[in-house]
């Protein structure tokens, strides 16, 4: 496990990388030539179920999603970049756009909901039941805790709670391995950097390599909501009818088989 830095290092700049190709990607598509496509900011978990909807969206309308950990993508919104929608993975976030006046507070709607899961590499046996007290330190010994980074990001910030209301926090608080978003925690998991990782349920649904070893509760942690909005300064108008598709049964029957 020595080599864990280096390795999370080069997971986390593939991330970077992946964010700022697509941000990039929204850019171009904010342009006057392409001002009927649709950019749209969503909270990295939702990448597989979106690109789904995406596909299956009214022909000719095209949808450029830019994914992400939900408070980077607030922060580029609140540095001017050009987006339509965001969907942010926790209510924070978006309460932190709408107080700053940067998201049309009249189109904010809930729009799906999530559970939290500890998963481990789909070739482990480690079993461990999520209760009080439970021995998450012993078996993770001199290992990693993978989860997106718990003092910013949506899952890492629902992660902590959980663990905190279940007595353990301070037991593993040294043994975190802090990443940009969701799924460059599953990515450690799923390459067998570390033993175990906490992410959405919809994450480990969506990675053969990886496998639940148990839910956390409920109550554990704050309900996990994901919110949607237009962006204050979006001047397309197909951003309000994909919004509303979002919400429809066709979209609503994607969202669910991924897990939402």
């Amino acid at each position: 496990m020595r080599d864990l830095g280096a390795r999370v290092g080069k997971i986390r700049a593939s991330f970077v990388v992946w964010g700022s190709v697509f941000a990039l990607s929204a850019m171009c598509a904010a342009v006057p030539a392409s001002a009927q496509n649709i950019t749209v900011f969503a909270a990295a978990s939702l990448k597989d179920a979106l690109d789904e909807v995406v596909r299956g969206y009214a022909p000719g309308t095209k949808v450029v999603a830019s994914y992400g950990a939900s408070s980077a993508l607030a922060k580029q919104i609140e540095n001017a970049a050009p987006a339509d929608l965001f969907i942010s993975a926790d209510l924070d976030w978006m309460d932190y756009l709408e107080t700053r006046g940067l998201i049309d507070k009249s189109t904010r709607a809930n729009l799906l909901r999530n559970r939290l899961v500890l998963i481990a590499p789909v070739n482990t046996k480690a079993m461990l039941e999520i209760k009080p007290g439970f021995a998450i330190a012993h078996a993770l010994g001199d290992a990693r805790l993978a989860m997106a980074n718990p003092d910013t990001v949506p899952a890492g910030k629902y992660g902590k709670a959980a663990l905190q209301h279940l007595g353990v926090w301070t037991a593993v608080a040294g043994k975190i391995a802090a990443m940009e978003n969701v799924r460059a925690a599953l990515a450690l998991v799923a390459r067998g950097e570390t033993p175990f990782g906490i992410v959405y349920r919809t994450d480990a649904m969506a990675d053969t390599k990886v496998r639940i070893v148990d839910e956390f509760p409920q109550d554990s942690h704050p309900a996990i909501i994901y919110p949607a909005a237009i962006v204050a300064g979006s001047k397309n108008a197909q951003a309000r009818t994909f919004l509303d598709y979002l919400g429809s049964p066709a979209a609503r029957g994607i969202f669910s088989k991924h897990g939402f």
